[in-house]
C-alpha cells in the first residue's frame, strides 16, 4: 500500500496484480509506504477502511481517493497457482507443486479452501464498505499503460516499471467443466471484473 497525502491518493496492493512494480517505482515519491509485513502491504479495503483512513481523517481532516488493482480471476488464479509452486514450498501444505490447475480451482471453490488454494478473494479485497469508503479509481492488471497514465498525471511523475516477483511458468489449463464451476461459484469475481470501466 501506498500514500500520496499532497494528491489525496491511496493505492492499494491486491496481490497477484502487479503493484510492487509500481511500490518499487514510486516508493521514493510516496509519503507512507507499507511494504512489509504482506498482512499490511496487501491490506484489504476493510483493513484500510478500519486503520489507515481514519488515522488521516482524524489527524490531517483529509480524506483520501483509493485507487486498486484487479486481474481477470482466472488469470489470477493462474498466478497464484503458479507462484505456489516454487520449491521453496515442496512439501508444505501450500504447495502446488503435484496439483493439477483443475484441482487447485476445484479446491478454491470450495466453502473452506485447503491450504494450497486458499488465496482469498479479488472481490472481498475490494468490497465495498458500509460508510461508504470505496475504491473510486479500479483498474485492470491487464491495462497496465491506463494506471501508468493515471499515476503520472495525478502525481506529476515520470514512471518507469521493471517487472518484480514475477511466478514461475507452469502450465494453466483448465478443462470446460472447472471454468464453467469456477465462474458459477466465484460469481463476484467476474461481475466485479466485467463492471471496470475501459480506459
Amino acid at each position: 500500500m501506498m500514500i500520496f497525502f499532497k494528491e489525496r491518493l491511496a493505492l492499494l496492493s491486491v496481490p497477484k496484480t502487479g503493484t510492487t512494480a509500481f511500490q518499487a517505482a514510486l516508493r521514493d515519491r510516496a509519503d507512507l509506504v507499507i511494504s512489509d509485513p504482506p498482512e499490511l502491504k496487501h491490506a484489504p479495503l476493510y483493513r484500510y477502511n478500519r486503520w489507515i483512513r481514519p488515522m488521516f481523517e482524524k489527524v490531517c481532516g483529509a480524506e483520501l481517493e483509493v485507487a486498486a488493482v484487479m486481474r481477470e480471476p482466472i488469470s489470477w488464479l493462474g498466478s497464484w497457482y503458479r507462484y505456489r509452486q516454487r520449491p521453496t514450498l515442496d512439501g508444505k501444505p501450500n504447495s502446488t507443486k503435484d496439483v493439477s490447475f483443475d484441482d487447485f480451482l476445484h479446491a478454491y471453490c470450495k466453502g473452506k479452501p485447503p491450504a494450497f488454494a486458499n488465496v482469498g478473494s479479488q472481490a472481498k479485497f475490494l468490497e465495498a464498505q458500509p460508510n461508504g469508503c470505496k475504491v473510486s479509481q479500479l483498474f485492470r492488471y491487464e491495462d497496465q499503460e491506463a494506471l501508468k497514465e493515471f499515476l503520472e498525471a495525478r502525481l506529476d511523475t515520470e514512471i518507469r516499471l521493471e517487472r518484480k516477483n514475477v511466478s514461475p511458468k507452469a502450465s494453466v489449463t483448465l478443462s470446460e467443466e472447472t471454468e464453467e464451476h469456477l465462474r458459477r461459484k466465484r460469481a463476484a469475481e467476474f461481475e466485479l471484473y466485467c463492471c471496470i470501466p475501459a480506459r
